[in-house]
């Protein structure tokens, strides 16, 4: 959206029709953009080290947090389908500050700019040097005129994330090929199946819950999904204004905050239809393009790395790795690899920017001034973010490593908070024909068991320790 709502956000639905489904082709593009941004992280850093040091024992975790997602990004996508309107705005028509929470959890997950320090780093072994600390504020700086300057948002954030998401699949190939070895697959899929519930005696739960908040999409990113298809025009999102630059952008008129459409047979029969092209959408554009991802960049990481005792911390791994791949196959290799890591950590970068900025701005809209409108606001927090991530990284707080396990660590703990919120609202606030039931329900309460027993787990592994 462009402008302030005109209406409350808890105010009474507008009844409009349900518009005509788009294509399964046209509708192409959120889970492009989820996976586009959630490409980083878990799959290039977080889930490869974890095999490096612990092997193969995970990939049934990934895996299980992989379907956990889907379940949960489909019940996002299920509410502003039907409405319109975004589910953090769903959320806070019971209580503002469950809106407040959730932007506080944002903007704590993505301040800490370890995606883009990540790539920066990448970047330095690419060329043969550098500060990694100049180069990702430079990063930031040039991502935040990229968005500023964007006529319509989401379709420069669709734009990058596909063209990332081409070279990492190309990048995926290439490896299958020269790579990983029949023995090495074969582990995989014994340790997928016979290593299920297990967990590395290498592995703290801390890691574990970075790398559970990190696979796919996670925490605030996946909320963000209400954006992405209102945008796309999806559902009732079709009826509400989208997010354009206040620069270069013409502004588009206001919409209420929520839309609802008759309960008849011939808006029930579209509903469907738009219900099944956006699970087939999601599931192939983020669920199999992830499962891919994680399970190769994995295979990988045992292939080259698994038994080193050199392997530390940090992204340090990632050269090692790159070494490695230059003595077996070439050098040419190892500079695809870094060219196509660099690339990915700092477009997730610019994605995450994208969803702290329209999570913080879609919620404070509705209470502010006419005169401020939510492009403005976009583009302040997005601003603000990249002035308060370069001042971390000025002040000395260079891990990127650690940078990521702090984000990713609270991704899984909002993500455990805002599942439990999807079942009241997609029970209580949606029509009976529409609303989550049946086996649907089952995976999210599952989910929130998975996200909830891992968290304890956590806290109570760090009181231990105390």
């Amino acid at each position: 959206m462009s402008k302030p709502l005109t209406r409350p956000p808890d105010a009474e639905p507008v009844l409009r029709d349900l518009p005509e489904p788009l294509s399964l082709r046209r509708m192409i593009g959120p889970g492009v953009v989820a996976v586009g941004i959630g490409l980083a992280a878990g799959e290039i850093i977080l889930w490869p080290y974890l095999t490096a040091i612990g092997g193969l024992g995970l990939l049934w975790l990934s895996i299980t947090t992989l379907l956990v997602q889907f379940v949960i990004n489909m019940e996002i996508e299920r509410y502003t389908l039907a409405t319109g309107q975004t589910a953090v705005a769903g959320f806070s028509r019971w209580w503002r500050g469950w809106g407040v929470i959730i932007c506080l959890a944002g903007a704590f997950q993505y301040v800490w700019p370890g995606w883009a320090t990540s790539g920066s780093t990448v970047f330095t072994y690419l060329v043969g040097g550098g500060n990694p600390v100049w180069i990702t504020v430079v990063a930031l700086v040039l991502i935040g005129v990229l968005l500023s300057i964007s006529k319509v948002i989401y379709k420069t954030i669709e734009r990058v994330e596909a063209v990332k998401v081409g070279l990492t699949l190309f990048f995926l190939v290439v490896v299958v090929v020269f790579v990983i070895s029949a023995a090495t697959w074969g582990e995989g899929a014994r340790e997928a199946v016979t290593g299920f519930g297990q967990i590395p005696s290498a592995i703290t739960f801390t890691l574990i819950l970075s790398a559970i908040g990190a696979a796919g999409a996670g925490g605030v990113h996946n909320l963000v999904l209400s954006n992405w298809i209102r945008d796309k025009r999806y559902g009732m999102g079709a009826h509400v204004p989208r997010l354009i630059s206040p620069i270069t952008g013409q502004e588009e008129a206001s919409g209420a905050a929520r839309y609802t459409f008759p309960q008849d047979p011939e808006n029930l029969s579209r509903w469907r239809v738009w219900w099944k092209r956006a699970n087939t959408e999601h599931l192939v554009a983020f669920l199999l393009v992830c499962f891919l991802t994680i399970t190769i960049m994995s295979l990988l990481a045992y292939e080259t790395l698994f038994g080193r005792d050199d392997l530390k911390n940090d992204p340090s791994f990632l050269r090692i790795e790159g070494d490695v791949l230059a003595a077996s196959v070439g050098t040419w290799l190892r500079i695809l690899f870094f060219a196509i890591a660099a690339v990915s950590l700092w477009a997730a970068a610019m994605g995450l920017l994208d969803v702290i900025g329209r999570v913080v701005s879609d919620y404070v809209s509705s209470f502010v001034s006419q005169r401020v409108s939510e492009s403005k606001l976009y583009l302040a927090v997005v601003w603000g973010e990249i002035v308060l991530g370069s001042i971390i990284l000025l002040a000395g707080f260079t891990q990127p490593l650690g940078l990521l396990i702090v984000s990713t660590c609270a991704a899984s703990v909002v993500t455990l908070l805002y599942s439990c919120l999807l079942v009241k609202l997609n029970v209580r606030d949606l029509p009976a024909a529409i609303r989550l039931r049946g086996w649907r329900l089952f995976g999210i309460f599952a989910a929130i068991t998975f996200y909830g027993f891992f968290a304890v787990a956590m806290v109570v592994t760090q009181l231990q320790k105390l």
